[in-house]
């Protein structure tokens, strides 16, 4: 081999690291993802104290991009934000370890062409410290330039450097910061995604169809990371007749969850063993003790209902209370009325708790909405509390028409409400439609 054609081939060699070099050091540019972000107070102050240290006036913080150095703080320019990377002054400053000075720019070979000296400003003296990363990478410098030839001292240089170094240091904090955000974010989501499935198991996938009725449910969530304590379910019982209760838990999270799955299956077979409202909740209140017996108390409120069909198509409700707000009665013509189970106290927490039954009839075009507290506690426009007046007073205005119109009334002012709503709230409705026909009735035409 000639030794024209070894020096080609090291030519080669050499261009073929460059720019290796160059695209590594570019994805350790994009690694920080700093350019073109906005002015930052620290930047700035590390510029300024760059200039205060060589008494000049002017001094940037640059980040070497592909074809341009971007200023990410820029004491004493005005109006520049980048310039084009050559000829230039700070792009030379890559491939060097330590200071890079120019004494007289005017007459340096290495930067007369760049547009900061033979431009307005006329940069003669110019000193650059590299931004260098932890691997090696320099992402650009801290620069000091005036419009007079000089001489720095080296405690000047060692200053820059460790300005340089303070700028290195800020942006693995930034970095760093920008990893915890992201890592939070992705826990979040996790913690989203998760709770929406963990959601989903303590609440029926659909309710099933009743003969003769109209039901509807919906969950409304105050927090998408959470788990809230909030249940509904309606089902057959063995004699013909129907079950449904709702209710709300203590607590937030994985306990909750946890105490609302046992709530409601233990309701769920306590209507099956004896479907008496008053007995269920008191077989709940009996498990809730001894699951949790010697432990933070658990207890929750809650409203069981039964429902007889009779023969003119409206229905006997039977409703017992534990601590629970009161049933709301919308009837065929608009009046709103509580279905009071006042008096009934929480369940698993007292000794010898009371709960108290009572009777309603559903005629046709009647309808009943159950409600956990997470909607009458909700604050208005003013601050104050919902309360059950004003819930009643806002479905009277409304004249709703069946369990789905009555659900969706309520979305509507949950959305009126906005983030004056703080828990969550789980509905249930139950309508007669106007015009039911008992099938025997049919049947007799």
């Amino acid at each position: 081999m000639t030794g024209v054609e070894d020096a080609f081939l090291h030519d080669v060699e050499a261009a073929t690291a460059a720019a290796t070099d160059e695209r590594r050091r570019l994805a350790a540019v994009s690694r920080y993802d700093i350019l073109d972000t906005p002015s930052d107070g620290t930047f700035d102050k590390i510029a300024s104290l760059a200039a205060r240290i060589f008494d000049a006036p002017m001094a940037t913080v640059a980040i070497v991009d592909s074809d341009r150095v971007w200023f990410k703080a820029a004491h004493g320019l005005r109006d520049v934000a980048e310039i084009a990377r050559d000829p230039d002054l700070s792009a030379p400053v890559i491939p060097h370890q330590g200071p890079y000075v120019v004494t007289d720019a005017l007459d340096d070979p290495r930067t007369a062409g760049s547009s900061l000296v033979r431009g307005e400003l006329g940069v003669r003296f110019y000193a650059a410290a590299p931004i260098t990363t932890a691997d090696g990478h320099r992402l650009g410098s801290v620069n000091v330039l005036d419009t007079r030839p000089r001489r720095p001292t080296e405690d000047q240089l060692a200053g820059l450097q460790e300005l340089a170094a303070l700028v290195m240091d800020q942006l693995e904090l930034r970095l760093a910061a920008q990893h915890t955000v992201a890592a939070e974010r992705e826990r979040r989501a996790d913690a989203e995604r998760l709770a929406r499935t963990l959601q989903r198991t303590l609440l029926p996938p659909a309710l099933p169809t009743v003969p003769g009725l109209r039901a509807a449910a919906a969950y409304h969530t105050a927090s998408v990371d959470e788990v809230g304590g909030d249940f509904y379910d309606l089902f057959p019982l063995d004699d013909g007749r129907w079950a449904f209760f709702l209710g709300d838990v203590c607590g937030k999270g994985a306990d909750a969850a946890a105490l609302t799955s046992l709530t409601r299956y233990t309701l769920r077979a306590a209507a099956i063993y004896d479907p008496d409202p008053c007995t269920a909740l008191a077989n709940l209140d009996t498990v809730l003790k001894g699951e949790y017996q010697g432990d933070t108390p658990r207890f929750c409120t809650a409203v069981f209902g039964v429902l007889d069909a009779e023969p003119d198509g409206s229905f006997t409700v039977t409703l017992a209370g534990g601590g629970h707000p009161p049933t709301l009665a919308v009837r065929a013509d608009g009046t709103v009325e509580p279905v009071s189970t006042a008096g009934g106290q929480l369940i698993g927490l007292l000794p010898d708790p009371h709960f108290v039954q009572t009777t309603t009839r559903l005629a046709p075009g009647d309808a009943l909405l159950l409600y956990t507290d997470g909607l009458i506690e909700a604050r208005t426009a003013d601050g104050s509390m919902l309360g059950e007046e004003g819930l009643t007073r806002h479905l009277a205005t409304r004249a709703a028409r069946g369990a789905e119109d009555l659900l969706a009334t309520v979305h509507g002012l949950f959305t009126d409400l906005g983030t004056g709503v703080s828990d969550d709230t789980a509905l249930l409705a139950l309508s007669v439609p106007p015009c039911s026909i008992p099938q025997s009735a049919q049947e007799n035409r």
